[in-house]
């Protein structure tokens, strides 16, 4: 690829995406970030910081998936509404700079190969190619090479939209996003690192990595993340005893497209 537009979250993956990208053709790649209520508070400012040390030039571009009431509607293919409105974007960013950019990445990696994904597909019809993929660079191989190239990023917990802390079904809303955000700022405020809040109407369902379950537990603690996400609204506050793990609204969904099937 002569030139390339790198869909730039900050996360981990993307993030190495557009290290190698400029690494590789410098003026010639593009790091474009886009913006909308479903990216967390705090993550623009740190991607713009990661742009800078690594010394890619960045782009901003406002998303509008929330005006898509196939979007807000939220059923399994809500990550193929996302992903659409993101590279009418990406298109227009391409068309700004006047033919300069050839090509539209993105961070997938050979781990999504498989998962359910519909994002990938709206991408791949879309012509966004996944050098990740087609270099089979798993999640291991990514934090490897960050960590050799001083990505500050290599260590980073996994990040996904505020979108997916909603279960399919339950409409998309700024004030459910916003929730969502403030309860896990929260969170992350008090000390723990890898933290998810399922967003279940009144109910905060809270996901943390193993090592952090004792302390979640601590009577102390849980009284104070109680007190705290029942003044962001919500009404019951629980921890998932399971812990953290990545798409766990999409447990059971096999059984519901089964279902629908027959």
């Amino acid at each position: 690829m002569g030139s390339v537009v790198v869909a730039f979250s900050g996360g981990v993956d993307s993030t190495f995406l557009a290290a190698a990208a400029y690494r590789v053709l410098g003026d010639k790649a593009l790091a474009v970030t886009a913006v909308s209520p479903s990216y967390a508070s705090g993550e623009l400012e740190r991607a713009r910081d990661l742009a800078v040390q690594i010394g890619i030039q960045m782009d901003i571009v406002y998303t509008k998936e929330m005006d898509n009431p196939d979007y807000v509607k939220n059923d399994t293919n809500r990550c193929f509404h996302c992903k659409t409105a993101l590279a009418d974007k990406l298109d227009e960013v391409v068309s700004k700079f006047a033919g300069r950019f050839d090509h539209t990445v993105y961070g997938a990696i050979a781990d999504d190969v498989g998962d359910f994904r519909p994002g990938m597909a709206a991408a791949a019809n879309r012509g966004i190619q996944a050098p990740l993929i087609d270099a089979d660079f798993t999640k291991t191989d990514v934090r490897a090479f960050s960590e050799a190239w001083g990505l500050p990023t290599w260590d980073q917990p996994a990040s996904a939209c505020l979108s997916s802390r909603i279960p399919y079904g339950t409409q998309v809303t700024v004030d459910a996003l916003s929730m969502v955000d403030r309860a896990e700022s929260c969170l992350k405020r008090m000390g723990f690192s890898v933290v998810r809040v399922r967003h279940h109407s009144e109910i905060a369902r809270i996901e943390v990595s193993p090592e952090e379950m004792p302390r979640i537990l601590e009577v102390g603690m849980s009284q104070e993340i109680t007190e705290q996400l029942q003044e962001i609204g919500y009404k019951f506050v629980t921890v998932d005893l399971k812990g953290y793990r990545t798409g766990s609204l999409n447990e059971g969904l096999s059984i519901t497209l089964l279902e629908l099937k027959e």
